[in-house]
């Protein structure tokens, strides 16, 4: 299995590492599929925005509510993240080199979000790298059943890690 998870100690650092590793991959000539986070400063000083891109070239969606700046609830718009599943499995059933999913979040822990994504892209042979936060850790564990390797937040780890594996051309589904 050709699963992998990063993880790092600062809010956003994930999400701009796997975005670099995005861009690094696609300049490689791999066909990423899969989504990578952008989150945007607000000027009213309330809680960034979160957007996701998907892979490789499809839209961005906005996956923050605004709730309000003294509002201490979940922000994440479910119907935005099952929107972005439903883009990046079309996508990946197009083929692809390798899906980036950039966070096994609470959805994916309660077993909805990107899970079956990622089921499905190690079922047609195309590795995974997901970011991952210590809350959603455990979960994510026993969702891969403790095979994922988890590597270094670092853009050439991540790299290193898809080019040392078997890369017998493209992917198809």
């Amino acid at each position: 299995m050709n699963l992998a998870y990063t993880m790092a100690a600062g809010r956003g650092d994930t999400d701009l590492i796997l975005f670099k590793l995005a861009n690094v991959l696609a300049a490689r000539g791999l066909r990423c599929c899969g989504t990578v986070q952008i989150n945007s400063e607000r000027g009213d000083t309330g809680p960034c925005d979160m957007d996701i891109r998907v892979l490789p070239d499809g839209p961005v969606l906005r996956i923050s509510q605004d709730l309000g700046r003294a509002s201490r609830g979940c922000r994440l718009d479910p119907a935005a993240i099952e929107t972005a599943v439903g883009l990046v499995t079309a996508s990946l059933e197009k083929g692809a080199d390798v899906l980036i999913v950039n966070k096994f979040g609470k959805h994916e822990a309660e077993g909805r979000g990107f899970r079956t994504v990622i089921a499905d892209a190690l079922a047609y042979g195309i590795p995974v790298i997901v970011g991952v936060n210590a809350l959603n850790l455990p979960a994510f564990h026993q969702f891969s059943q403790s095979l994922a390797v988890g590597l270094p937040c670092e853009t050439n780890a991540l790299a290193d890690w898809v080019a040392g594996l078997d890369s017998g051309s493209v992917h198809a589904a």
